[in-house]
């Protein structure tokens, strides 16, 4: 295919996904009220699923990896962090959330040093250390109640960047309906071994959305049914809407955008449930995405959040 430069409508495009992701995933405190999180993931899999493989099969693409090992270790790594960002929807504010899940571009940076020798000029060490602190802002852990559960969002991006760093260095030349199938079907089997396990082995389950996580097998109809299905056929709309951004523009230009959804989640949630962040929150929430475009203007290569293309970003 025959790639051309325009890049507004790669704008375009990518806010439209981003505004697309913040609305839909602002529903799933209502999800989460009578769902159960591993269940949630099977089915909404399972949709996805039933329209990709038809897609690639119309298209004639390959859903066969070349590198199915290398796939397979991508694929857990993401879809782990989508399982913590997801169950962080059903119990925090989703700007809190979301926020955590942004510092995956942060620490990109930090397991590069770490773990690959990469040298890290004074602008990233700004951007990494202005990111941690914007984080702090949003979360503001009080140190009477911190929990495991304060600090799960920054789990979800730290699994992330491992995700996005396993993509660049193992799936090169793997093409995109191919990591989104494989991401899927890692989905799909971590919802159904939760699933299993909870039938097989019941915990006490809180009311309401504290027993999002913890709650087995329902009925999937109401606002829950419904969310299972706007979520797997919105989750591939968004991502289309990327990939095609992607190959209008710039990568790195573009991966600037994607730090949209910090907005579009938090517009939607005052519109949706009048949840209004304060002037610190804020003020984090604008540090987070700041560091975030610092980096990918740095690195000269998109650290996405909710996309996948071959060469880089994570789904």
């Amino acid at each position: 295919m025959e790639l051309t430069n325009r890049p507004g409508m790669a704008v375009i495009l990518v806010l439209g996904a981003m505004a697309l992701f913040g609305l839909i995933d602002n529903f799933m405190r209502l999800a989460a009220e009578t769902g159960g999180l591993w269940q949630f993931h099977l089915l909404r899999s399972a949709v996805a699923l039933v329209v990709l493989f038809p897609m690639a099969l119309v298209l004639r693409i390959r859903l066969r990896p070349l590198r199915p090992l290398h796939v397979a270790g991508r694929s857990c790594l993401n879809a782990t962090a989508m399982v913590i960002y997801f169950g962080c929807l059903g119990y925090m504010p989703i700007s809190q959330a979301v926020a955590g899940l942004f510092t995956a571009p942060i620490f990109v940076v930090i397991f590069s040093v770490l773990f690959f020798g990469e040298t890290v000029g004074l602008r990233r060490t700004i951007a990494v250390l202005l990111g941690f602190l914007g984080i702090m802002l949003v979360l503001r852990p009080d140190a009477a109640g911190i929990g495991a559960l304060t600090f799960l969002p920054i789990a979800a991006g730290a699994t992330y960047a491992m995700g996005n760093i396993a993509t660049r260095r193992w799936c090169g030349g793997e093409g995109t309906l191919t990591l989104l199938a494989a991401f899927f079907t890692c989905m799909l089997i971590f919802g159904g071994l939760g699933s299993v396990i909870l039938t097989l082995y019941p915990v006490p389950v809180p009311a309401g959305a504290d027993g999002f996580a913890v709650r087995g097998w329902v009925q999937p109809d109401g606002i829950f049914g419904l969310m299972i299905v706007i979520q797997g056929i919105g989750s591939l709309i968004g991502v289309g809407l990327l990939i095609r951004a992607y190959q209008l523009a710039d990568a790195t230009f573009v991966a600037v955008f994607e730090n949209a959804l910090l907005v579009s989640a938090t517009i939607w949630a005052m519109i949706l449930w009048g949840e209004v962040p304060d002037m610190i929150g804020l003020t984090g929430l604008l540090m987070v995405g700041g560091a975030g475009v610092i980096i990918a203007f740095r690195t000269g290569a998109p650290q996405t959040v909710r996309a996948a293309l071959p060469e880089e970003g994570a789904l």
